[in-house]
């Protein structure tokens, strides 16, 4: 994963005379972290940093969400707590709880400690498109291939109802196995290895589609659950995600490590892509572009510089695509523009070997 300057601590409460207690100790381990002050930044920024101290106000409400499970999460309450202080952060995964002010000296050795670095998670990586046909899902499909093929865990999630069904283009639409209108009842926790065993696979990709019913709406529980039993079960899983914004859909870039819009070098494109960056600054925890390369055309680094975006990587044109896509033969080539761009996403975020056992 790409550790430019990281921010090593993340602080979330709306208790302001913790926060203070917070930052006093944060200044005085030399860290400057990253505060959240409300329920909706801390699932957003809940992957970026190694050390999570979450406050007892904000503890409570996000086990309802069943944020997706990781190290370095610590509890922080007050000595006048009781044993819900406990409760809550079992049931969001802490490694550990401190009662301030009696147990202050122990968060600061944690905060001093938390520079050492930790373990990483899966990674959940989100693609959707700045236009329509701009190719994010063909981009998408080609990383879950191509991080597949190094001998990774992953899962290929289509979000988009409306989107045709990535399965068709992989030729596994008539594969036994669920799709979203099987899971529409899904909620709480549902079990990792199950999701995996009933979705069809290819070459052991798994992937999770739709079929050809009426369903176009997934229930925002619906979609948290399920990627979050892709999370427990994965090295990697990849979102197609769609342009529309609804609470399922802001699920998905919520609990996205990285999303990548993928935007034609075009100034119509790169318009619309404007007016949706905005958006999705406000989900999307780190959100950058890759820019999809035309001729006649603006460069890579304008459609960065229009968006005030971080660059990616680029995306060439291939002919070849759309006709092995509807025969259901998207097998990309490493040496393709396509194959490239894959393997150059997969080398932004580290994913050089298996991160899950």
């Amino acid at each position: 994963m790409d550790t430019t300057s990281p921010t090593s601590v993340l602080l979330a409460t709306t208790n302001e005379v913790l926060l203070d207690d917070l930052l006093r100790l944060a200044a005085a381990a030399s860290i400057t972290p990253l505060v959240e002050p409300d329920l909706f930044g801390l699932r957003r920024s809940w992957h970026s940093c190694s050390l999570v101290v979450v406050g007892r106000d904000l503890a409570e409400p996000l086990a309802g969400f069943q944020p997706p499970h990781r190290s370095g999460v610590v509890v922080v309450g007050s000595t006048r707590d009781g044993d819900d202080l406990y409760r809550c952060a079992f049931d969001i995964g802490a490694d550990a709880v401190y009662r301030l002010p009696v147990e202050e000296s122990a968060l600061a050795g944690k905060l001093a400690d938390v520079l050492d670095g930790t373990a990483r998670a899966a990674l959940t990586l989100a693609f959707v498109g700045g236009c329509g046909g701009a190719g994010a899902t063909t981009l998408a499909a080609a990383v879950a291939l191509f991080g597949n093929r190094r001998g990774f865990r992953t899962m290929l999630i289509d979000g988009d109802p409306l989107g045709g069904g990535i399965e068709l283009a992989l030729g596994i639409e008539r594969d036994p196995g669920d799709r979203w209108p099987n899971l529409l009842n899904a909620a709480g926790r549902v079990s990792a290895a199950a999701l995996r065993s009933a979705l069809p696979a290819v070459d052991g990709l798994s992937v999770l589609s739709w079929d050809q019913s009426d369903v176009t709406v997934l229930p925002p529980d619906t979609m948290s659950s399920v990627i979050g039993a892709a999370q427990r079960s994965s090295d990697l899983v990849v979102l197609d995600l769609p342009r529309r914004a609804d609470p399922s859909v802001e699920e998905g870039f919520i609990r996205a490590n990285a999303t990548l819009l993928v935007v034609p070098c075009d100034v119509r494109s790169v318009a619309a892509a404007k007016r949706l960056s905005g958006p999705l600054r406000t989900v999307a925890g780190d959100l950058r572009v890759v820019a999809r390369e035309s001729r006649p055309g603006l460069s890579a680094a304008d459609v960065s510089s229009h968006l005030s975006l971080p660059l990616a990587t680029k995306l060439g044109t291939d002919r070849t695509l759309p006709a092995a896509m509807d025969q259901g033969n998207f097998v990309p080539p490493p040496r393709s523009s396509l194959g490239r761009a894959a393997t150059a996403v997969l080398d932004l975020f580290d994913l050089l070997e298996p991160v899950v056992a």
